[in-house]
């Protein structure tokens, strides 16, 4: 027979915990506010921005910035010639010895390989002009420049594409498809990789259109699996006019966004392209990127309120740490804290309700359960993520697993700050009925996590009570014969 008894719960829960009518428990967390590290979202650290020194050489060697609250990815942007120095022949060290550092405390990498650089004569290496590319000298902000000291590809050129094209095949041997990696940028047009030729060989946006097209087309052949972005910049750095014809072809080929230009003017430019974010942030990933930290300090363009609000105008899957970390953190500490709250997608359980006794075996008859879940992100989650509720015994044992596979939380609705819709499921299944899994007979632990349709936590989440393994406790069940 059987009995109804009083379900325990976690100290976290234990306020909203109620035994309903029916003999069920109902338990509603709160959000304990905490940074989550959670893939395909967060903060990226420029550990090489352009130049090399930028900007890892200002953390400890070794450091991977778990004290940074929600740096969730290691950002390498370097010039193509430190990575091949000579054809055919790679220096993968420099970016596997970061790369492992943030993948070992379980974060994610992403990079960008640049062809035209401010302080370096040859970001596109010198064996490729050798081989015959032809390439332009410029000076900065003059042009194209016989005494120039800097050099840009002919973006076009077909030996510089046949040489690009045979790294860029090594290179996504090496990384293309990887769940380490959280997203690759097409940064191989344009000045720093930004896709804009204005201060360097300045080529004329016609022939952009349509040299630009290209590189999205080799990088869309060579990286198969991972999440490709592409500057705001291609069609123009102060472009508004709402005609972004190469970012829409980028789209339509299921390359994200990001926008590399926050806070590198004074308002009311603080930001150009709020209008094509709002083109790709309901299915693609937004990536942005402010101003070199110290830079835009010392020009009057930084703002606290306004890196907020670019999180929130943009609905930004991840934002940028480009300037020393320390820094930015000790002098913007406040708010970094709320963008943590809103960076990405946050799922929160709000309420979750299981029955207190289960009768398991033949005559088992069905368990429900039910629950209701928001994103209280700007951003969704642009993978599969299904929540689950898992059984364990006092010694942290699996006895259930119980995936909520037709409720998929990436189709949850986002909005403003405490403005989250809640959206409400409910599921059953039959636990023994057929004499497997066996089960034990007594008091367990109930868990919930989110991720993998098969009940394979992924997901971090704002809870109290983790097991280790991104599952959360929130009360108890019985099983009985």
């Amino acid at each position: 027979m059987a009995r109804r008894i009083w379900i325990a719960v976690t100290a976290a829960c234990a306020a909203a915990a109620s035994l309903a009518d029916g003999g069920r428990m109902t338990v509603r967390p709160t959000d304990d506010g905490r940074a989550l590290v959670n893939p395909g979202m967060g903060w990226t650290m420029h550990y090489y921005s352009n130049v090399p020194r930028n900007y890892g050489s200002t953390i400890e060697p070794g450091d991977a910035m778990e004290w940074f609250p929600g740096c969730s990815a290691c950002y390498l942007r370097i010039p193509w010639a430190y990575l091949e120095p000579e054809e055919g022949v790679y220096n993968w060290s420099a970016l596997d010895t970061p790369a492992q550092r943030w993948i070992e405390r379980g974060g994610q990498i992403a990079f960008r390989i640049t062809c035209s650089e401010s302080w370096l004569e040859y970001a596109t290496p010198k064996w490729v002009f050798d081989a015959g590319a032809k390439g332009v000298r410029w000076t900065w902000g003059k042009g194209p420049d016989e005494k120039g000291k800097l050099v840009d590809p002919e973006f076009a050129d077909p030996i510089f594409l046949e040489k690009l094209e045979n790294f860029l095949k090594a290179f996504a041997s090496r990384y293309d498809g990887r769940p380490e990696v959280a997203f690759m940028d097409i940064g191989t047009y344009g000045l720093w990789g930004e896709g804009h030729t204005l201060m360097s060989s300045k080529v004329p946006q016609e022939k952009m259109n349509v040299d630009v097209k290209k590189h999205i087309d080799l990088h869309v052949k060579c990286f198969l699996r991972t999440q490709l972005v592409i500057s705001d910049d291609v069609s123009g750095p102060s472009n508004r006019s709402g005609n972004y014809p190469l970012l829409d072809y980028a789209r339509e080929k299921g390359v994200g966004w990001r926008d590399d230009s926050v806070l590198v003017a004074n308002p009311p430019n603080s930001w150009y392209h709020a209008d094509q974010a709002e083109r790709y942030w309901r299915t693609l990933p937004v990536v942005l990127e402010h101003e070199h930290y110290i830079g835009s300090v010392k020009r009057g363009a930084w703002s606290k309120d306004l890196l907020v609000k670019s999180v929130e105008e943009m609905h930004a899957s991840y934002m940028s740490i480009h300037g020393p970390a320390k820094k930015l953190l000790d002098e913007n500490r406040d708010a970094i804290d709320k963008i943590n709250l809103r960076l990405g997608y946050r799922f929160q359980l709000r309420e979750a309700s299981w029955p207190d006794v289960v009768h398991v075996g033949p005559e088992a008859r069905p368990l429900g359960v039910t629950w209701t879940w928001a994103n209280a992100g700007v951003a969704p989650c642009y993978a599969d993520a299904f929540p689950c509720l898992t059984v364990k015994d006092a010694e942290g044992r699996i006895m259930a697993v119980l995936a909520d596979d037709k409720f998929n939380l990436r189709k949850l609705k986002v909005g403003e700050p405490g403005k989250a819709p809640p959206t409400a499921h409910g599921f059953e299944c039959v636990l023994g009925r057929w004499s497997a899994p066996t089960f034990s007979h007594g008091e367990f632990d109930v868990y919930v996590s989110v991720g993998k349709v098969d009940g394979t936590p992924v997901y971090e989440l704002p809870l109290a009570g983790c097991d280790g393994h991104r599952r959360y406790r929130l009360g108890k069940i019985r099983f009985e014969k």
